[in-house]
C-alpha cells in the first residue's frame, strides 16, 4: 500500500472520477503499482509486474466480487489512471468468502490530491455492496502515509507480525490492519452479491 496523509472526504477531487478498473487499464495499473515496487516502501514483492501479469488480475474466479476500481484523472487533453485499489481473495476456503486483502496505489504524480481517500471511500461501500464483511491488508511500520489512510477509513490497527519476511535481505515487519462490515456480518438477512463496480446483480 502507498499513499498520502490528507483528511479523510468522501468527495472526488474535480478532476478525478473513480470507476471499475478494466483491462484496458493495465498498462497505467502496472506502471502505478512497478512505482510502489520500485520505492520498497509498500510491498514485499521486488519484481516489476508486466502488462500481462495485471491483465491476469481481471480472471478471478471468485465465489463473491472483489471490488477493483480506478481514480482516473480527466483533463482536456483526456484522461489516465492516476490510482487504483483492488481486493483479492483471503483465502480459498470457503468460510472465508467475504474476507477480503485490500492494496491501494497513487502514482506519484497525483498524491497530495486526495485520490486515496476518493479511491477508499468509493472501495468500502462497493466491498458492503458486494457481500464482503471484512477487508483488512498488512502495512510497513514506517508507511506512516497508508496507516493514516486506513485510520480515516475506519480501520483499526489490531497488531504487528514481526520479522514477516525479508525485503532486499531485511527481515521487515508488517502491521495488520482490518475494517468489519457489519451489514454483511448479520445473521437474519442473506448476504447481497453485486458486481465489482457496485451495481446490482439480479
Amino acid at each position: 500500500m502507498n499513499d498520502l496523509t490528507r483528511p479523510a472526504s468522501g468527495r472526488v477531487p474535480a478532476s478525478f472520477r473513480i470507476r471499475a478498473a478494466e483491462p484496458r487499464d493495465a498498462p497505467a495499473i502496472a506502471a502505478i503499482y512497478n512505482e510502489g515496487i520500485v520505492g520498497r516502501g509498500a510491498t514485499f514483492e521486488t519484481a516489476e509486474r508486466s502488462v500481462d501479469d495485471v491483465r491476469r488480475w481481471f480472471s478471478s474466479t471468485s465465489r463473491i466480487a472483489r471490488p477493483f476500481l480506478v481514480a482516473e484523472r480527466v483533463s482536456e487533453r483526456g484522461s489516465e489512471v492516476a490510482g487504483w485499489v483492488r481486493a483479492s481473495e483471503y483465502r480459498p476456503r470457503a468460510c472465508y468468502d467475504g474476507v477480503a486483502e485490500f492494496s491501494v496505489y497513487v502514482a506519484s504524480s497525483a498524491r497530495g490530491q486526495r485520490v486515496g481517500d476518493a479511491l477508499m471511500t468509493r472501495f468500502v461501500s462497493a466491498c458492503a455492496e458486494s457481500g464482503i464483511w471484512k477487508i483488512l491488508s498488512r502495512i510497513f511500520p514506517e508507511n506512516l502515509a497508508s496507516r493514516a489512510l486506513c485510520a480515516r477509513h475506519g480501520f483499526r490497527e489490531v497488531g504487528v507480525y514481526e520479522r514477516h519476511a525479508q525485503l532486499d535481505g531485511v527481515w521487515r515487519d508488517v502491521v495488520i490492519v482490518e475494517r468489519l462490515i457489519p451489514i454483511n456480518q448479520r445473521d437474519d438477512e442473506p448476504r447481497r452479491h453485486l458486481d465489482p463496480s457496485g451495481n446490482s446483480e439480479t
